[in-house]
């Protein structure tokens, strides 16, 4: 059957916006890498408009040769892998028994949960917690403090809730304790929503700004992010000296501007890279154990 006028132009229409979308999505990170991968006198020029002009890699070598980055990339990953894990691991052992029904206190907690995701103590408080607890200046203050996201815990509680209670009265029958029903049943039978809260805890310890600012003032323990903010916003000459800049005022800004770019590319390429991998599980994982209308 031919599709009528209005359903052929409906499909045109919602194409186009969608081809716009994607140009209106990609041209900013295709000039981003186009910048960090040309030549200083391109840039100089603004002869670079999409593709790189006169393949050039310097700003790279500026970059990857300065040791404080790496410093800052070995702490942001520290930061990501302990911290995703932990909060993996404390989400289960919070949604696994607020999704059982038997357990007596399960609605007052998911009251207290709900609670927070509306109120919190307050920036200072939080500060002076941190502060008297002695994790200040520690790599413990960029994960303890954000172990658990209430959000979070709500959607695997939502997916556990989902598995038929049948299999683990089987197993209990069979003589599996708690931790068993969690790890060894629950918890492969929802590995789809928990790719996802993989994923969104892994950007937001990698993205994780404010904490390093607050908590962290010993420059050895800073994370990607610190580091970035003095190369875009507090970019200055000795900056660019210590990674090798020219000392030409003019070369300098150009040499300064492909630097916050190239800097930009690096940062974001390991996440870049990981989000194939579970793109597969998201939308399965995000409406996994919703209400089915």
């Amino acid at each position: 059957m031919k599709k009528p006028f209005v359903d052929k132009a409906y499909y045109t229409l919602v194409y186009l916006i969608v081809f716009i979308a994607i140009i209106v999505t990609l041209y900013p990170f295709i000039y981003l890498v186009s910048i960090s991968m040309s030549s200083v006198q391109a840039i100089d020029n603004k002869l670079v408009t999409l593709f790189p002009v006169d393949l050039s890699f310097d700003g790279y070598r500026m970059v990857l040769g300065y040791k404080e980055l790496w410093t800052s990339y070995y702490n942001t990953l520290w930061y990501t892998v302990v911290g995703t894990v932990l909060n993996l691991v404390f989400t289960c052992l919070a949604a696994y028994p607020l999704s059982k029904r038997e357990f007596f206190l399960r609605r007052k907690l998911n009251f207290f949960i709900a609670f927070t995701m509306y109120f919190s103590g307050g920036l200072i408080p939080i500060y002076m917690v941190i502060t008297e607890l002695g994790l200040y200046n520690t790599r413990w203050a960029m994960v303890l403090p954000v172990l658990i996201n209430t959000f979070n815990v709500m959607i695997l509680r939502s997916a556990f809730e989902s598995i038929p209670n049948e299999i683990f009265e089987s197993a209990s029958m069979d003589g599996a304790k708690e931790f068993t029903l969690l790890f060894r049943m629950a918890v492969p039978l929802v590995k789809p929503t928990l790719a996802v809260l993989t994923l969104y805890y892994a950007v937001a310890h990698w993205n994780d700004f404010f904490s390093a600012l607050l908590y962290l003032s010993k420059q050895e323990l800073q994370p990607l992010t610190i580091f970035l903010r003095r190369v875009l916003i507090m970019a200055s000459p000795e900056v660019m000296q210590k990674m090798g800049g020219q000392t030409s005022a003019n070369a300098l800004a150009v040499s300064t501007l492909q630097v916050r770019y190239v800097s930009i590319v690096v940062s974001i390429v390991p996440i870049v890279l990981f989000y194939p991998f579970i793109q597969k599980y998201f939308v399965k994982g995000v409406t996994l154990g919703a209400v089915k209308g």
